[in-house]
């Protein structure tokens, strides 16, 4: 076996023990939260009618989002990278699909791919600040999505009443034991542009109204 096999095959097995101790932990803890939405028939609605939209929502805020959206047949876009790994399985591991790409690896590949999918007929969830950050940046691909596949965009926020925040570039949420956890939803919005350079454009203005969403609960 050469080197690089054999820290191939150490990095696996080092991935599956993290999701194995990730998935566990995470079933521990999320089953002790208490969630209340707001505005939740937005997304509801739409799932009861077999609607396709695209859900965003920051990178930061992931933990207790795919939570609470677990088994709805959402498909994620998801990193290549290594920590993207983990959570693609995690999330796996609770009813979604992936789709694999970003903005600096996979992307024309990944767009595709998500356009594909809403446009037969399912939901798909973006972090546009994802995989690497800055927080709270807007990349434009929900939007390209929306732009090409007439599927809405659902803007999505979570806080948590008592939480820890680690110390990563998106200051990643973990609801505590027992926190109640607030998911707030704004109304459906379709991209609506003469191009994708149009739509793309849309960006700050989206960006803004998913910091408000989140100023309205607190987070």
């Amino acid at each position: 076996m050469s080197d690089d096999e054999g820290r191939a095959k150490r990095r696996s097995r080092r991935i599956t023990w993290a999701v194995r101790i990730g998935a566990v932990l995470l079933r521990l803890l999320a089953k002790t939260w208490r969630f209340r939405e707001i505005d939740g028939e937005y997304m509801r609605g739409m799932g009861r009618r077999g609607e396709p939209y695209i859900a965003v929502l920051w990178h930061g805020e992931l933990l207790p989002l795919i939570w609470w959206h677990r088994n709805r047949g959402i498909a994620l876009l998801v990193s290549e990278h290594g920590d993207g790994e983990i959570i693609a399985r995690v999330a796996r591991s609770i009813g979604y699909e992936m789709v694999r790409g970003s903005s600096s690896r996979g992307a024309d590949r990944a767009l595709l791919e998500l356009i594909r999918v809403v446009s037969s007929g399912r939901a798909i969830g973006i972090s546009p600040d994802g995989p690497r950050g800055p927080e709270h940046t807007f990349a434009a691909g929900a939007l390209l999505v929306s732009h090409r596949s007439r599927a809405p965009i659902i803007l999505v926020r979570a806080s948590a009443s008592r939480a820890w925040r680690l110390r990563s570039w998106d200051r990643f949420l973990i609801p505590k034991p027992f926190a109640r956890v607030t998911v707030a939803y704004a109304e459906p919005q379709t991209v609506v542009a003469d191009s994708a350079r149009d739509a793309a454009a849309q960006a700050p203005r989206f960006k803004e109204a998913l910091l408000s969403l989140g100023s309205s609960i607190g987070a």
